[in-house]
């Protein structure tokens, strides 16, 4: 079976967060060839990269466990704006056209700007996992993930939420 990339359906914009695909491109993860959306965050009137989010399309055991479908990034200067809880809401539709109905992310327990904008998006927790030495982070100091889960059904009919 073949994979296409998919021109997000509308922009990506949620009142001054834009979102602008960077690249669709692949990488692996558990020696399988995964498709990945990376996509950049720009704030209205500002060419300063405010961040990044990237979507990874895969189910492998490390994607599931430790790295999430979902990664992102604010730079200091944007945080407070709450970008990342609002990127992920926007991507949550391009899961869907390829076939997703739950999307992982994933954090480390300690950051908790992080797991605050996972559950302001819509995630659910589900639980917290000890990394294993197998894993490369591990030997980085990582001990543990927090595993939250979108089910994207259920967040796809709300309404839109009010970041202010």
């Amino acid at each position: 079976m073949t994979f296409s990339f998919l021109p997000p359906a509308r922009p990506l914009v949620d009142g001054e967060l834009t979102l602008h695909l960077k690249c669709a491109d692949w990488e692996i993860s558990d020696r399988i060839r995964v498709p990945v959306y990376r996509f950049i965050m720009f704030q209205e009137g500002i060419e300063e990269e405010a961040g990044h989010i990237n979507l990874r399309l895969g189910n492998t055991d490390t994607i599931l466990r430790y790295q999430g479908h979902i990664g992102y990034a604010v730079r200091p200067p944007f945080r407070g704006r709450r970008f990342a809880a609002r990127s992920c809401r926007l991507v949550l539709p391009i899961f869907q056209e390829h076939g997703f109905t739950t999307v992982w992310a994933t954090c480390n327990p300690e950051n908790v700007a992080s797991l605050c904008s996972l559950e302001l998006a819509g995630a659910v927790f589900v639980e917290e996992v000890d990394i294993p030495q197998s894993y490369p982070a591990y030997w980085q100091g990582e001990q543990a993930k927090l595993r939250y889960r979108f089910d994207l059904w259920s967040l796809l009919q709300q309404p839109k939420q009010g970041w202010q």
